[in-house]
C-alpha cells in the first residue's frame, strides 16, 4: 500500500496509538478499510488498511462533483438529448431524468447529492464535453489532490474493471469538496423538489415535480437507524463488487470529524453506517487526546503565503483568501431554514484559506464548523 501521508498508513491492519484517557477502538468493526481524520487539521487519528485500492461505488461522486461542479452555474439549463443518457450502466441508482425535458444544474446536481443519480452525472458529464472529458479531468484532479490510490474509468462510480480508490483518497475528495460551498450544502440536503414529466392539462402546459429523499442514511434515519448527532453529509454508495460505502463528516464539541467506511463483511442492514457512527463516536472521545498515525496531505500545487500585517484573513472556496501558517482551526457557523423544498443541514461561512498556484483551488485552515444542530423535525 502506498504510504502518503506517512508511513503508518501504509502498513496493514489497524493503526492507533492509544494513550492514557483514550479509548479503545470498537471491536466489532468488520470494514475492510477505514480511516478517522480530524478535518480542520487534517491528522489522520486512526485508521485500518487506509490505502487498500478498493471498488469505491458512488462515493466516487464526490471526486466527480469536486472536479465538475465549479464549471456550471446552478442557473444554466440544459435539455437531455437521448446520446447524454447513453451508456448508463444496468442497475444504476437514477433520479428519473426524461430525455427532451429541460432541467437545471441545480437540479441535477440535487439528483447526484440526494439519489445518487448516475443518469444526472450522465447529463452533466455530456455537458463538460462527454464521458472521457470527465474520466480524463477527474484522474487529472485526483493527481493534483495526491489521491494516488484512484483510479477512475466511468464517472458515477458503477462497477468497471481497473475503477479503484481508498478510504484516503475519499477521504481527500471529501474534504477538497466540502470547501465548496454548493458541495456542502448538496450533500447536506435531506430533501427536495425535483422536476417531473411535462404534460397537458385543461390545455396548459403543466411540469410535475416530485419529492426526493437523500440516500445517506445518517442525515435522513432509517429502520433501526437514528439520525447521527452533528452530520453533515458526504457521500454513501453501494455496488456488487464495491458492497457498501460512506463518507461522512461530523461536528461535535468544536471538532470536525471525517470517516471513511469501504466494505463492511458483516452483512447487516446499514451495517456501513452503523459502523461509521461508531467512529464517529469514538473520535470524538479521543480528538485532542490520542496522537495521530498520519495526515491529509494538501493538494501539489497547495503554497502557503505568510498573512500580510493588518490583514484579515477571509475567504470562499472560489474566491480570493490568505491566511497565516500559524492560524489555529476555529469555528462559527449560522443556522437557518431550509427552503425551496429542501432542507440544509448545516451552513459554512468564512474560513482562513491559503491560496493555490494558479488560484485555481483553495485549502481552508479553518473549518468553521459549530453546532451542526439538526434544524429540521423527522418526517
Amino acid at each position: 500500500m502506498s504510504s502518503v501521508g506517512g508511513a503508518r498508513l501504509g502498513q496493514a491492519g489497524p493503526q492507533v496509538d492509544l494513550a492514557s484517557g483514550v479509548p479503545v477502538l470498537p471491536k466489532d468493526l468488520t470494514a475492510r478499510s477505514w480511516i478517522v481524520a480530524d478535518a480542520e487539521s487534517g491528522d489522520v487519528l486512526a485508521a485500518n488498511n487506509a490505502h487498500w485500492r478498493l471498488p469505491p461505488a458512488s462515493t466516487l461522486k464526490m471526486l466527480f462533483a469536486d472536479t465538475v461542479l465549479p464549471k456550471f452555474p446552478k442557473t444554466e439549463k440544459h435539455k437531455v438529448l437521448p446520446s447524454d443518457l447513453a451508456g448508463i450502466g444496468a442497475g444504476s441508482s437514477m433520479v428519473g431524468i426524461k430525455e427532451g425535458e429541460t432541467y437545471t444544474v441545480h437540479d441535477l446536481w440535487l439528483g447526484v447529492f440526494l439519489r445518487s443519480g448516475n443518469d444526472a452525472v450522465h447529463v452533466l458529464s455530456a455537458m463538460n464535453d462527454g464521458v472521457d472529458t470527465t474520466v480524463k479531468e477527474m484522474n487529472a484532479h485526483a493527481e493534483e489532490l495526491q489521491a494516488l490510490d484512484t483510479h477512475v474509468v466511468s464517472p458515477d462510480g458503477y462497477d468497471a474493471p481497473g475503477q479503484v480508490s481508498s478510504a484516503y483518497d475519499l477521504t481527500l475528495f471529501a474534504r477538497s469538496g466540502l470547501q465548496k460551498k454548493d458541495f456542502r450544502e448538496y450533500s447536506s440536503t435531506v430533501r427536495a423538489k425535483f422536476p417531473g414529466q411535462t404534460s397537458k392539462k385543461k390545455g396548459k402546459t403543466v411540469r410535475e415535480s416530485f419529492e426526493i429523499q437523500n440516500t445517506n442514511r445518517l442525515l435522513t434515519g432509517d429502520s433501526g437507524l437514528s439520525v447521527y448527532p452533528g452530520i453533515a453529509g458526504v457521500k454513501n454508495g453501494n455496488t456488487t463488487n464495491a458492497g457498501a460505502t460512506f463518507t461522512g463528516v461530523a461536528e461535535r464539541g468544536g471538532k470536525v470529524l471525517l470517516v471513511t467506511i469501504m466494505n463492511p463483511a458483516k452483512d447487516e442492514h446499514n451495517e456501513v453506517y452503523k459502523e461509521t457512527a461508531k467512529l464517529f463516536d469514538w473520535g470524538f472521545k479521543a480528538a485532542g487526546k490520542v496522537r495521530p498515525v498520519g495526515e491529509l496531505v494538501p493538494p501539489r500545487s497547495a503554497v502557503q503565503p505568510s498573512a500580510q500585517p493588518g490583514s484579515t484573513p477571509s475567504g470562499e472556496a472560489g474566491g480570493a483568501g490568505t491566511g497565516g501558517a500559524s492560524s489555529k482551526p476555529v469555528a462559527s457557523s449560522t443556522a437557518g431554514t431550509g427552503s425551496g423544498g429542501m432542507g440544509i443541514a448545516f451552513a459554512i461561512t468564512g474560513g482562513v484559506l491559503v491560496l493555490l498556484a494558479g488560484a485555481a483551488f483553495l485549502v481552508n485552515r479553518r473549518w468553521p464548523l459549530p453546532d451542526l444542530v439538526r434544524r429540521r423535525p423527522r418526517p
